[in-house]
């Protein structure tokens, strides 16, 4: 790289641009390489560059950047390690570090990714190191602590240390709290001295503390002595220190030796996390400063779409569009003065430094960058007092190394090309230098205020004019740059603006050659035609616009009444499928339901018969057995009534325990019986009446609600009651229940638990799973109780 092309990229400013690029850096290491960028000169290193910033960019966005702030250089100790060296706790912490930041970069980087980047070779590259990782930071806690479980050496000594220190304070806490010890002791404290545990002795009573004296007090007045009961604890600590330190090196030395051992992998690892710091670095710059990645251009061509300078503010900076090399090769700049023509030149040239050095450029999508082997500027004054050179010189010296360099590969950048001399003569010079640095195949951009520069754009193939626009209303700067205009310099109309008297500016008219003012009207009118084109381009594209919103408005709104009456047919249909299945879902429990009430029906009606079946079959036998005069057995006699047996009472049947309940007296005396689904007729004498003492004895009482009872005859009852009851009386009451159904011959009984808090239901449930006489069992349905009750299926 020639020293005209450095000091072009100090004009252009890009070491300041790569400043912001250190600051978005970690490592230091990084930084210093992001200070010391140099553009690459040809096209595949500068995409190959831009390939890697537009994969970091993309990976920031989807899970921000790996942290590199392990980063730090390892070179130096583990060159000392390969040596022999033992390295200290700092330096093996450091290298933890790294392998910890190879880890986690090595984590963040996504092996499954549908598309591959330009970087990921060097994730792939990472090595790490788990097990030296956590070898060095589980032996080392900080740089001035050795953990105990370094090893296991390490921890044996130091469990002797604690003890042997132990020791001596307590033979030293029983001197200081001694009362015979009180009036020799300057204080009732332990210290140290040298490592050593002593007490503060005074000095008239030396002789009365036999020990070692390690120190005296500045007045002399104490002397800090060490008991002798002491010296052997305190000397067995001093040797076990020496061990835990001859321990502690072995330790360093082992670590060092194993890092060593890893010595290529870890330096490689250091590089290559270095590297993507300064790849993320270009990545999180191309976010702050708002960036897009050009195109790379090979024929030397160069457009850019509203660029901004970088190190202009955003906010205030305003966007312009430069084109050279397509059908242009020259492009001359004019305007007035501070309206922007250097900043366009020098944007023109950083934006290209920029592109080469692998950054992307602050513009709009689209911008096209060519690779250059040298871009070249003369911008800016340098007049040297010491070198006893003016402007004018000072500018020629640097053109001068201009013409020598530019070739077909070069960006040729002119500020006032021709400045600082006689107007005729530097015009004349300006064009001379201009075709020169155009021969020798370079493209050229010049500021200038010469009127000949724009004619000689406007009638040179090849060359073409722009101007930076200038609000001659209010006297500022547009900072807009037009491609194909030629600027004026409105020296008069700001003159006036300013005050300057109006005769002055017409003496100044007259003093201009007759060509000179008609070159300028012609200026003027174009400039004038120009605003009003503008003005209806811009009416025009508003219109235009307008248009495109109003007919996407109407797509859209199109598009969502379509949707809308879709979602609406198809909640209609939706609707309509879900009422007709609840219709038929609501018809099919219907008729279920009449289903088992006739079967339920049919049991009962097939129960009745056949217990009248039963009880007429059984008076036949009956009277068989006392017609043909067997007898099975001798019979106790029934005990004679003590009443009138009425209807409701509990009689019982002879040889039968099972008791029945008395459902009418016939006129004949006969009664008429029911013991659970069982129904008889039987005369009063062949029974046996239950007594009012002995019925409360056998009819169980079942509890409705806590507090309250009533009885119920068990035989008879197919429902059962428990809510309000705790669960261990429900328990009871249940077995009891069921015990009772089943000797009725039940078939379906239910169980009222209550919803609450479920504690009944499931008491009640954990029954009937025990009960082998449990068939089945569900909650009830709508109409029954729901979860309220359980409807039991009996065997």
């Amino acid at each position: 790289m020639s020293e005209l092309f450095e000091k072009s990229i100090r004009t252009l400013e890009l070491p300041r641009v790569l400043a912001l690029l250190a600051d978005q850096a970690v490592s230091d290491e990084a930084k210093r390489r992001c200070e010391n960028l140099r553009p690459e000169t040809e096209p595949e290193e500068a995409e190959r560059l831009q390939d890697q910033t537009e994969a970091a960019r993309t990976m920031i966005g989807l899970r921000g950047s790996p942290s590199f702030s392990g980063v730090k250089p390892v070179a130096e100790a583990l060159d000392r390690a390969d040596r022999g060296g033992s390295l200290n706790t700092r330096e093996l912490l450091t290298i933890a570090g790294l392998l910890t930041c190879a880890r986690r970069t090595r984590e963040y980087f996504n092996d499954d990714a549908a598309e591959k980047t330009a970087i990921d070779h060097l994730f792939l590259s990472l090595h790490g190191n788990r097990f030296l990782e956590d070898r060095i930071k589980s032996a080392i806690l900080d740089e001035d602590t050795i953990a105990d479980t370094a090893s296991s050496e390490l921890a044996d000594i130091r469990r002797h240390m604690r003890a042997a220190q132990a020791k001596s304070r307590q033979i030293l806490q029983r001197i200081i709290s001694s009362p015979s010890y009180s009036k020799i002791l300057q204080e009732s404290i332990i210290t140290q001295r040298d490592g050593r545990f002593v007490v503060p002795v005074k000095a008239e009573h030396r002789g009365d503390m036999p020990g070692l004296v390690h120190d005296i007090s500045s007045s002399g007045a104490t002397l800090f002595v060490e008991p002798m009961g002491v010296v052997q604890a305190n000397n067995e600590l001093i040797e076990l220190e020496a061990k835990e330190k001859k321990e502690i090196e072995r330790i360093l030395a082992e670590l060092s030796a194993a890092a060593a051992s890893h010595k290529d992998d870890i330096q490689w690892d250091y590089d290559a996390l270095v590297h993507l710091d300064v790849i993320f670095a270009r990545g999180q710059l191309s976010y702050k400063l708002d960036c897009v990645r050009p195109v790379i251009r090979r024929d030397g061509g160069i457009q850019l779409r509203k660029a901004r300078h970088p190190l202009l503010d955003p906010a205030k900076a305003v966007p312009i569009d430069i084109q050279l090399g397509d059908t242009f090769d020259t492009l001359v700049i004019t305007g007035p003065n501070t309206g922007g023509k250097t900043v366009s030149l020098k944007t023109l040239g950083l934006l290209c430094l920029m592109t080469q050095c692998g950054l992307q450029i602050p513009a709009a999508s689209g911008s096209a960058v060519s690779v250059f082997r040298a871009v070249l500027a003369d911008v800016g004054d340098e007049q040297s007092i010491e070198q006893s050179l003016s402007t004018f010189s000072a500018h020629m010296v640097n053109i001068v190394a201009v013409l020598k360099e530019a070739d077909q590969r070069s960006l040729v950048l002119f500020d006032e090309l021709g400045a600082g001399t006689d107007p005729v003569e530097g015009a004349a010079l300006a064009i001379a230098i201009i075709e020169r640095v155009r021969q020798a195949g370079a493209k050229v951009a010049a500021t200038t205020h010469y009127a000949e520069l724009k004619t000689f754009a406007m009638t040179t193939a090849g060359v073409e004019n722009a101007s930076c626009e200038f609000d001659v209303e209010t006297l500022c700067p547009t900072y807009r740059l037009l491609i194909g205009i030629p600027g004026k310099s409105n020296a008069f109309a700001i003159s006036k603006r300013l005050g300057l008297p109006e005769d002055v500016i017409d003496d100044a008219k007259r003093q201009m050659s007759g060509e000179s003012v008609r070159f300028e009207d012609v200026l003027t009118q174009l400039e004038g035609k120009r605003q009003a084109l503008e003005k209806k381009q811009a009416e025009i594209d508003r219109l235009y616009v307008q248009r495109e919103t109003d007919a996407r408005k109407a797509r859209e709104f199109r598009e969502q009444m379509e949707r809308a009456k879709e979602n609406a047919r198809s909640r209609g249909e939706a609707e309509a499928r879900r009422i007709l299945k609840d219709a038929r879902d609501t018809a099919d429990s219907v008729f279920a339901e009449l289903s088992e009430m006739r079967k339920r029906q049919a049991r009962a009606e097939r129960a009745e018969n056949e217990n009248e079946a039963r009880a007429s079959l059984f008076r036949t036998l009956n009277e068989a057995e006392a017609a043909v005069g067997v007898r099975h057995e001798e019979r106790e006699p029934i005990p004679a009534p003590s009443r009138p047996i009425r209807a409701g009472d509990l009689v019982e049947l002879p040889g039968v325990r099972q008791p029945a309940e008395v459902v009418s007296v016939g006129k004949d005396g006969s009664l008429s019986l029911k013991a659970g689904a069982l129904k008889m007729t039987v005369k009063a004498n062949e029974v046996r009446l239950i007594e009012e003492t002995e019925r409360r004895s056998k009819q169980p009482t079942v509890t409705i609600r806590k507090g309250a009872s009533q009885s119920f005859r068990a035989a008879a009852a197919s429902e059962l009651d428990i809510r309000g009851m705790e669960t261990i009386e429900a328990e009871t009451v249940v077995e009891n229940f069921l015990s009772v159904a089943v000797m009725g011959r039940l078939e379906t009984v239910t169980i009222i638990h209550g919803k609450g808090t479920g504690a009944l239901r499931k008491a009640v449930h954990d029954i009937l799973r025990r009960n082998k006489s449990v068939k089945s069992f569900r909650l009830g349905v709508y109409g029954e109780g729901e979860s309220g009750v359980t409807v039991v299926t009996l065997k």
